[in-house]
């Protein structure tokens, strides 16, 4: 059973928009007042939920998007924040689980998410997160490794593995022993090819490119600087670029097609080859949740 409580989120740019903060099987809630105490259950190995407070509060203000994805079981739209996880299905932003300064989110291929940063306030999580693990849509989280000790800023996860970069570039496999990895700049951003675990960095010196797990890289020669990159599928490249524009590459990086129409200063990447064979692309810019299946040349405002 899950108990959901009705909230309001106030995303960048102004519109207010109703949430539901959902919680895991087994919470119980206690009035005060005119909120709700969700209590905290104790997650096996270490990990935990949190604490949230939901009801007649004010409209929860997001400030910055750090990381978008899409569901791969749901198709539901995910939005990584400063304040927590929140979800986009059926016109509604719907807030998933405790507030956690999420500063690194990926979801693997099978549906499992992982995530890095700082608990929010009550929230019994370390500080930093560590490696985080949730395998209910983000409703709970479990610490698998790292407590304490690291902040991914830049994370993703493939096939096989997960890597991350706190300040050293860190890969496992199995979420709680790590192998360390070299790479020629620190990443600003890390994506793996959900199909075969290639790893691309976007870095102050390049975009980088590796195909045994961070072990050795190579550059890559996008038409303009990537901030940000995606893998749409095994061979399709989408970067964000410095200028704002949209780049996209079909044979993993050996030629580009640029966009000249500039969306906005970009925030946050994702990028999906549909069924109907069209690239979807989802860009967090100026604050605005943005969508475009043509390489920019049209976009749609999603938030």
């Amino acid at each position: 059973m899950i108990t959901t409580t009705r909230r309001r989120a106030l995303v960048a740019g102004g519109v207010l928009v109703t949430t539901t903060i959902l919680a895991a099987c087994g919470v119980t809630t206690t009035p005060t007042g005119n909120t709700t105490s969700i209590a905290t259950p104790t997650v096996a190995g270490g990990g935990s939920t949190s604490t949230a407070s939901a009801a007649n509060q004010p409209p929860v203000a997001i400030t910055h998007i750090h990381a978008v994805a899409r569901d791969p079981k749901t198709g539901d739209l995910l939005l990584a924040t400063h304040e927590g996880l929140f979800r986009h299905a059926n016109g509604e932003l719907l807030q998933n689980g405790p507030v956690i300064d999420l500063m690194g989110f990926t979801v693997a291929p099978d549906g499992t998410y992982y995530a890095s940063g700082h608990p929010g306030a009550g929230v019994d999580l370390p500080q930093p997160v560590g490696l985080i693990t949730s395998t209910d849509l983000g409703r709970t989280w479990r610490v698998s490794s790292r407590g304490g000790e690291s902040d991914f800023h830049a994370l993703t996860s493939g096939p096989t593995s997960v890597v991350g970069f706190d300040g050293t570039l860190r890969s496992t496999t199995d979420g709680e022993t790590w192998s360390t990895r070299t790479i020629p700049a620190a990443p600003r951003t890390l994506a793996a090819s959900p199909q075969t675990g290639a790893l691309l960095a976007t870095t102050e010196t390049g975009l980088l490119h590796s195909t045994d797990d961070g072990r050795s890289w190579k550059g890559l020669t996008p038409p303009a600087t990537a901030l940000l990159a995606a893998w749409a599928d095994e061979q399709t490249i989408v970067i964000a670029t410095a200028n704002g524009q949209i780049a996209t590459s079909t044979d993993t990086g050996a030629t580009w097609t640029l966009q000249p129409k500039r969306i906005g200063a970009p925030q946050a990447l994702f990028a999906q080859r549909g069924t109907d064979g069209q690239i979807e692309t989802i860009l967090v810019a100026d604050g605005a949740v943005l969508r475009t299946v043509d390489g920019g040349a049209t976009v749609e405002k999603l938030l």
